[in-house]
């Protein structure tokens, strides 16, 4: 077991259950994943292994039939993934995030129906805010769903970036609602909107077009949706109440992104693994060029941002488990976990050479997928904006 990345104060069952997730991906995940990765295939073994293991109801009280962990335990079992292979983690993350909403805002009826099976795996989660001609700026959404005199809802609109959107039967959905609030934020609405997996039209008046064609994040599904005419009801809309949603969404997020910090902090220390091993294989001027003084920097300078992530995402996660308002910890956690990760991994590809540009080595791999964690989630940009006044907030001038 390596230094770095070492969490202190955790129980005997968390180790046991990260150690057995480190065993799952050393044995079942990596050996497969540049096969997978290079063929764009959906990982259905190992998504299978992760439902017996109770991965995706991880979070999920028991009593709802889950596992009852913390969002630390969580983030540390995805930071183990993430160093698998991203797109496993990012096959768990959204619907973690469905799960942990419905969780936090459902109604119980909603808690009732959809907790158990997404505890199982039966149901996978996937959620939905941005659309073709918005990303960061969320309140200008603009698929809307209208109430008839029927008392039924019905959505139309164009959302995308969907993780998970083919293979996902549960979307928690933002939309406009138009139900006369002074706030743009307070016109927004979740609906959890079934569908069948697959692509196509997957439910009355759902289309999930296909796939979208990507530079990394391989194997997992990232589509469209398309809504025309979907009919809803209230018993649809998350909580039960419309003109929530955008704050919903925001509490969803805001756990997502400690999440994201620890996919980061996964796809680093692999890329550190493959740095520091080739690194002693490898020989130039006839010696290793571990022995040369500038890998040897690089390789330290390497470790301290791994480590610097993991410390980081630790604070982020525990401070949301303790109850405690963590979006400014949850900001500076993605925003360092991602922007380090991409440096780590720039690093070991350097030291690679021209092995690094070969798609027989891994660190190949983790160079495509390692610039999505900078926009997942919310850009870097955005994080710092968040990040930026929070502090203002708390170092406010006294009159």
């Amino acid at each position: 077991m390596s230094r770095l990345q070492q969490t202190d104060g955790l129980t005997e069952e968390q180790t046991e259950l990260i150690k057995l997730v480190r065993e799952f991906v050393d044995e079942q995940i990596i050996p497969v994943a540049m096969e997978l990765e290079h063929k764009d295939e959906y990982p259905q073994a190992i998504v299978d292994g992760m439902k017996e293991m109770g991965i995706f109801g991880l979070m999920i009280p028991e009593e709802y039939g889950g596992l009852g962990e913390s969002l630390l335990t969580y983030a540390l079992c995805v930071e183990e993934i993430a160093r698998g292979w991203m797109s496993v983690s990012g096959i768990i993350n959204t619907h973690f995030i469905v799960a942990y909403m419905v969780l936090q805002h459902g109604t119980e009826e909603q808690k009732q129906h959809y907790l158990p099976k997404m505890a199982t795996g039966e149901i996978r989660g996937a959620f939905s805010m941005s659309e073709p001609g918005c990303g960061s700026d969320v309140a200008a959404i603009k698929t809307k769903a209208v109430k008839g005199d029927d008392g039924e809802w019905s959505i139309t609109g164009q959302k995308m970036w969907l993780t998970n959107g083919g293979s996902a039967n549960l979307v928690a959905v933002l939309v406009k609602t138009d139900t006369g609030a002074d706030s743009v934020y307070k016109n927004m609405t979740t609906f959890l909107v079934d569908k069948e997996s697959g692509f196509g039209e997957t439910a009355q008046g759902v289309t999930v077009p296909g796939k979208i064609d990507k530079m990394g994040y391989k194997g997992v599904d990232t589509t469209e949706l398309i809504f025309d005419g979907h009919r809803t009801t209230d018993a649809q809309i998350l909580g039960g109440e419309p003109g929530k949603g955008f704050y919903q969404m925001m509490d969803g997020v805001e756990v997502g992104r400690v999440n994201v910090a620890a996919r980061g902090c996964g796809v680093a220390r692999r890329a550190f693994e493959l740095g520091v091993s080739y690194a002693q294989q490898r020989e130039t001027f006839g010696k290793k060029i571990v022995d040369h003084q500038a890998v040897l920097f690089r390789l330290a300078d390497m470790a301290v941002k791994v480590e610097a992530a993991h410390e980081m995402m630790v604070k982020a996660a525990r401070k949301k488990d303790s109850g405690q308002r963590n979006d400014l910890e949850a900001g500076m956690a993605k925003y360092l976990a991602s922007e380090y990760c991409s440096q780590v991994v720039e690093d070991s590809f350097r030291i690679h050479g021209g092995y690094g540009y070969s798609k027989e080595y891994e660190i190949e791999r983790l160079y495509r997928e390692a610039p999505m964690l900078l926009i997942g989630e919310g850009t870097a940009d955005i994080q710092r904006m968040i990040i930026g006044r929070r502090l203002v907030e708390d170092y406010k001038l006294k009159a």
